[in-house]
C-alpha cells in the first residue's frame, strides 16, 4: 500500500502501552503522525518519538481544545483522528486506500464503525455497535466540540461511511467503565434544567428499562454472550443513574436544623 495523504491526529497522556499499539497501526502507509502530549510521567513520549511521530507537548485544557490543537499541527490535505486506545482494522486500512484513489466528490469526511473489545471478544451487537464515529476529515472542514465526555467533530459539508472497523481498547477492566459512568451522570444531572421532578421519575425508570431491552434484545446483544449482558446492563443502569441525578438536584434543599421545629418544643 502506498503511503496516504493523509496525518494521523492523537492525544496522549501515559497512554505507553496504548500509543505503541495504535501507533504500529498506521505506520508505513500515513504520511504524517502527529500526538499531542501532557503530564506524562511515563514512555508516552518516548514510544510516539520512536515510532517517527511529531510530538507536541501542551499544558491539559480539555478534550476538544487539546484535539482541536493536534488538528492544527497537521499539514496533510486529510486527518485521521484517532485516540491513543484505538487501532486501525486491516479492513478500515484497505477501505481508507480505495477511499484515497478514488475520493468522493464534494465529501469532506467520513463515518467509522467502532468495535470494542471486552471480556477478551469484540461486541458486535448491542448498544455499542456499530458505534459510529466522524474521525477522517478534510483539513480545514472540521472542529472538535461538544462535552467533555462526548467530544465530536462538527464538519462543514457531507459525510459518507465507511465500513471497516476502527478497534477500540477502552475498557481494560469493569471498574474503568463503572466508574465513568458516575462521572458523566455529574455532568448530566448539572447541566440539565428545566425538567419537573415526576417527569424525572417517570423517565428514569422507563428508559433505563427501555435501554436495557433495546440492547440485549432488539439490537441482538445476547449474540455477544456475557459481553452483550454486561453491555446491556451498564447501558440501562448508566440511563437510570443520570436520571436518578437529576432528580436528586432538583430536590429543594433540606431546611437547616436550626430552622425546624421539633416535636415538644415551647
Amino acid at each position: 500500500m502506498s503511503v496516504l495523504s493523509l496525518s494521523v491526529a492523537i492525544i496522549a497522556s501515559n497512554e505507553e502501552a496504548n500509543l505503541r499499539r495504535c501507533l504500529a497501526s498506521v505506520r508505513g502507509w500515513t504520511a504524517e503522525v502527529v500526538v499531542v502530549v501532557n503530564d506524562c510521567r511515563d514512555g508516552t513520549v518516548a514510544v510516539a518519538q520512536e515510532a517517527g511521530a511529531l510530538v507536541h507537548e501542551h499544558v491539559w485544557t480539555d478534550y476538544a481544545t487539546q484535539k482541536n490543537l493536534a488538528l492544527d499541527h497537521c499539514t496533510q490535505p486529510w486527518v485521521l483522528a484517532l485516540d491513543a486506545d484505538e487501532e486501525v482494522s486491516p479492513e478500515l486500512r484497505a477501505e481508507l486506500g480505495r477511499f484515497f484513489g478514488v475520493p468522493p466528490a464534494g465529501v469532506v469526511g467520513a463515518e467509522i464503525p467502532r468495535c470494542t473489545r471486552l471480556f477478551g471478544r469484540w461486541v458486535r451487537h448491542g448498544e455499542w455497535y456499530p458505534d459510529r464515529v466522524l474521525r477522517l476529515v478534510r483539513r480545514g472542514a472540521g472542529r472538535w466540540g461538544g462535552d467533555p465526555y462526548h467530544t465530536v467533530i462538527r464538519p462543514e459539508g457531507r459525510i459518507v461511511r465507511l465500513r471497516g472497523d476502527l478497534l477500540h481498547h477502552g475498557y481494560p477492566d469493569t471498574r474503568s467503565f463503572v466508574a465513568r459512568i458516575n462521572r458523566q451522570a455529574d455532568y448530566f444531572a448539572r447541566h440539565r434544567r428545566g425538567t419537573s421532578l415526576p417527569a424525572v421519575a417517570w423517565t428514569a425508570a422507563v428508559r433505563g428499562g427501555w435501554r436495557f431491552f433495546r440492547s440485549y434484545v432488539v439490537r441482538l446483544g445476547f449474540c455477544d454472550g456475557f459481553a452483550g449482558l454486561f453491555v446491556a446492563v451498564t447501558a440501562g443502569y448508566a440511563c437510570f443513574v443520570r436520571y436518578s441525578r437529576l432528580y436528586e438536584n432538583l430536590l429543594p434543599p433540606p431546611e437547616h436544623p436550626a430552622d425546624s421545629k421539633h416535636v415538644g418544643d415551647t
